[in-house]
């Protein structure tokens, strides 16, 4: 097992219209393409606000082929052009962790 964790810089004038682009279009186009959400989470640093999630995969190769699937999905290039053109940029910096628990870890 392999978990994905995935942090997006979001911006506070148009935070609410990330959510409702995330909540509403990206988790169920994502789970289409096999994503295994564990959580979501908001965070908040002095320096900006974050969208934090992670994934669970069975292996590198599904992660792969299942962003791959979904980057190239028509319906969110549509909804990502639209939410963009209407809301603004709504990501900034997006850092990204492929993760494998250690043998003493417990289970998520």
């Amino acid at each position: 097992m392999i978990y994905q964790l995935r942090i997006y810089e979001i911006f506070e004038h148009n935070k609410a219209a990330f959510h409702a682009r995330f909540r509403d279009h990206a988790v169920r186009i994502m789970k289409t393409h096999g994503f295994d959400f564990a959580s979501l989470w908001e965070a908040a640093t002095p320096e900006r606000t974050e969208f934090v999630y992670l994934l669970r995969w069975p292996d590198a190769g599904a992660m792969k082929a299942s962003w791959e699937r979904f980057m190239a999905d028509e319906e969110w290039q549509r909804i990502k052009d639209e939410t963009v053109a209407r809301d603004g940029k709504m990501v900034g910096v997006i850092e990204d962790r492929a993760m494998q628990a250690v043998d003493y870890a417990p289970l998520i």
